[in-house]
């Protein structure tokens, strides 16, 4: 079984949580794994429709960004993904506060993934949940991403790191 690198995933968190649409939406990676993603947001006005409630393009993106990483941190390295459905079911109204959506995989084939997120309020409470397919893209990884660390670890027992 592969075993992500904590380096990896460390410099893959950073460079996200500091692209411009991440700062935007105030959303940022706290957890990255195979399999999984947590990401938070605090909501800010101009997240806010004008009838006093979280727009619903919020969550969707947040949604679409937590699906998106808890498929392609179990891809191989240089392999990418990229949405190609996205379905939100919108089940509470917001209007401030902290959100978390825990992003999970579901399954990732050869070509097509799909994967799901929850979102939730500080209560733990679901306000939206969505699911992504997703198309697998060889050669086409992190691009515009500085030069990373090896993805994966070597199962070697010795802890050494290389490249797959």
């Amino acid at each position: 079984m592969k075993k992500l690198n904590p380096a990896y995933v460390r410099a893959v968190r950073g460079h996200a949580n500091g692209c411009p649409y991440f700062r935007h939406l105030s959303m940022a990676i706290r957890k990255l794994g195979i399999g999984y993603a947590v990401l938070d947001i605090e909501i800010k006005p101009e997240h806010i429709q004008a009838f006093g409630y979280v727009h619903g393009g919020v969550f969707a993106s947040v949604i679409d960004t937590a699906t998106y990483w808890s498929a392609f941190c179990g891809l191989e390295e240089g392999t990418g993904i990229t949405t190609v459905d996205l379905k939100v079911n919108y089940l509470a109204p917001v209007q401030a506060g902290k959100l978390t959506a825990e992003g999970r995989c579901i399954r990732m084939g050869k070509t097509l993934g799909l994967a799901e997120a929850a979102m939730k309020d500080a209560a733990g409470r679901i306000v939206a949940h969505g699911t992504s397919g997703l198309i697998v893209l060889p050669g086409f990884g992190l691009a515009g991403a500085p030069p990373l660390p090896p993805k994966f670890l070597a199962a070697n027992g010795k802890g050494q790191i290389t490249r797959r």
